[in-house]
């Protein structure tokens, strides 16, 4: 895909990682629709784009919301009349250990609702996006990617029951997506990054982020510019499809 004048739109763009691959993919020519909850960031990341010189538009979504989303979609194609590539980033963490126990005894297990609120925005969200973006795709008959993003807590990771499996089931849905969209000239794609230097982990006192470098064989955080440096690439590269493009500085070897 030639990114030049190419319309992507980004879930969770209001900052961290998803105003960085706006960043990136606007760089490179992109025109973006900016997705989030948030309506005070969002607006914010659209001034910050256009101080860089990308054409951007903000819009305000609840991506679990099924008619949210496809009124997001309509606007999205009545503003810009074409979309090319989605990136899924939206997400949401509710940690916790599935239960947790004293001496034989139970004290604490993972409430309902920290399972059901996970699993409607990192999962239900990417659906539902993934699924009007790609009838968007297929209707404009210019082909497309959609990429997800997943993680390298797919694998599974202790305290993250809800999160990794989610993140497991969008690389599920990415592969599958991969093999019904192709036909339409729509590829499928996910990056599953490890830690990377967010304003989630930002907040973390100096020393625990140090630990959590300490657990990276490249001994650092990665920075958000390198995981939108692949989303980029994922986009040019016409030829990848179906697969995870792990960036995790090796902490999955």
């Amino acid at each position: 895909m030639n990114l030049n004048g190419a319309v992507i739109a980004i879930t969770g763009a209001g900052g961290g990682l998803g105003l960085a691959m706006a960043r990136q993919l606007g760089a490179d020519g992109a025109r973006i629709a900016l997705i989030d909850s948030n309506r005070i960031l969002v607006e914010r990341a659209q001034t910050v784009l256009a101080a860089a010189g990308v054409e951007s538009r903000s819009y305000t979504a609840d991506i679990a919301d099924e008619s949210a989303v496809e009124t997001v979609f309509q606007a999205i194609g009545a503003d810009f009349g074409q979309l090319n590539g989605l990136v899924n980033n939206a997400g949401i963490i509710r940690d916790g250990l599935l239960v947790k126990a004293e001496n034989g005894r139970v004290t604490h297990k993972m409430p309902l609702s920290d399972w059901q609120a996970v699993m409607a925005v990192n999962l239900t969200g990417v659906f539902l996006c993934g699924r009007e973006a790609a009838a968007m795709m297929v209707a404009g008959g210019q082909g497309g990617c959609i990429i997800n993003i997943s993680s390298i807590a797919a694998a599974g990771n202790m305290g993250q029951t809800n999160y990794a499996a989610a993140k497991a089931g969008v690389i599920a849905m990415t592969v599958t997506w991969s093999k019904e969209l192709s036909r339409h000239g729509i590829r499928s794609a996910a990056i599953a990054p490890g830690f990377v230097r967010t304003p989630i982990l930002e907040d973390m006192k100096p020393a625990a982020l140090q630990k959590i470098a300490e657990l990276v064989p490249l001994k650092r955080m990665a920075e958000p510019k390198e995981i939108a440096e692949a989303a980029a690439f994922i986009f040019s590269n016409d030829y990848f499809n179906g697969r995870v493009l792990e960036i995790d500085g090796g902490l999955r070897l």
